[in-house]
């Protein structure tokens, strides 16, 4: 159906969804990790090879420690509750940041999770938790500095040292709920994608929604710095 494969998710208005609705914010939170599932589903039925979906930001901690611990509980509920489905799907599950200053329980359902995924070979899902793309660039670029010391960084080093090389070159990038900024997220591997914002708040984002942008923005002359087919074609008739 389309030529986007790689897709990445800043799953944003969970707690305005809540609160629009004179709810707590946590029972948007709830409500969005249940359409986790939806999205990853039909990920998997329209034949992704990735699907990168921010969690929890670095900068997410400032937030109130009620909140955030909520946050981790509904994690912890959903990596018990969804690694079944994960398993049945094909899918391979991994997470990008430091997740490992997490409480030890999340840190070993996690690690589980990603071991016994690992030979799965149908979409790649990775959680980013606890990430913050500058880190991630920096992490990068100190591990090969360490690996090679005194040796000049080339592009691909960097690129071969993120979290998840195999998602360096993202095709797209969504964020729900209206707000236009990248939030410190993928931001070397969102270096060529393409963005999309729409105004629906996380837990509305449908199935159908999700279809649509992937033909829309399939449907874009991606150039990548270069110049369209057509145009080529139109400056070599005049030429000739």
């Amino acid at each position: 159906m389309n030529a986007i494969k790689n897709v990445a998710i800043i799953m944003d208005g969970n707690g305005r969804w809540a609160t629009n609705r004179s709810r707590p914010r946590v029972w948007g939170h709830i409500k969005g990790s249940t359409n986790v599932r939806k999205i990853v589903t039909a990920s998997c039925r329209l034949n992704l090879n990735s699907l990168t979906l921010y969690a929890f930001s670095t900068e997410n901690w400032s937030r109130p420690t009620s909140e955030v611990t909520s946050l981790f509980k509904i994690l912890k509920k959903f990596l018990i509750k969804e690694r079944k489905t994960i398993l049945k799907e094909n899918i391979k599950f991994s997470v990008i940041g430091n997740y490992k200053v997490l409480e030890s329980e999340i840190v070993t359902l996690i690690d589980n999770l990603v071991a016994d995924s690992e030979s799965n070979t149908g979409l790649q899902l990775n959680i980013a938790i606890n990430y913050g793309g500058r880190s991630e660039i920096l992490d990068a670029v100190n591990k090969f500095v360490k690996l090679n010391p005194g040796r000049e960084l080339r592009e691909e080093d960097i690129t071969n040292n993120l979290y998840q090389p195999n998602i360096a070159d993202l095709d797209l990038l969504i964020r729900t709920a209206g707000d236009q900024r990248v939030s410190n997220f993928l931001l070397w591997e969102l270096s060529y994608s393409e963005l999309f914002f729409t105004q629906t708040k996380w837990p509305e984002f449908t199935e159908d929604e999700f279809k649509a942008i992937l033909k829309t923005v399939s449907g874009k002359d991606r150039k990548f710095g270069g110049l369209s087919v057509d145009f080529k074609t139109d400056q070599h008739a005049t030429r000739n």
